[in-house]
């Protein structure tokens, strides 16, 4: 005597399938992505670097207009026309800023990650590509297009 056969549960084999589907999913996705720890250093070092951008353009400017490197970031600070913070956004702290020679300055901040730019797109020039840790980058004053108000 054989015995019956139990009738397939579809319902619990879906249900099974869903599961493991989702699972798969969350696995490739943690891996794929980042955590929102990092994102969020990534974000800032972003902004650290769009900061050091915003300044060497204001020492720039300086530059053009006063025929010489401002002394100190302070100097920068005077000006009405800078909007940027001179520190970095996480931790307050000042970045660094030093005269190497009548047009050459270094500016130096503290990075969370280092710049991954495999696989997106580079959203500044070379100069600005950093490691984790403090990075200082070298920097040469240009004379910047006086814009005329008509």
């Amino acid at each position: 005597m054989t015995k019956p056969c139990k009738p397939i549960n579809v319902r619990l084999i879906v249900a099974i399938s869903l599961v493991v589907a989702v699972a798969a999913v969350v696995i490739v996705g943690v891996t794929l992505l980042d955590s929102p720890a990092q994102e969020r250093s990534r974000r800032l070092d972003e902004r650290r670097v769009s900061d050091l951008r915003e300044i060497a353009y204001e020492v720039d400017t300086f530059w053009t207009r006063e025929g010489m490197l401002p002394p100190s970031l302070e100097e920068l600070s005077n000006e009405e026309r800078i909007v940027r913070e001179l520190a970095d956004p996480e931790t307050g702290a000042p970045y660094e800023y030093r005269v190497l020679g009548d047009n050459s300055y270094e500016l130096c901040a503290v990075f969370a990650t280092e710049m991954d730019v495999r696989g997106r797109d580079v959203p500044y020039e070379y100069v600005w590509f950093h490691g984790a840790g403090r990075q200082c980058f070298q920097l040469t004053a240009q004379d910047v297009e006086r814009v005329i108000d008509r």
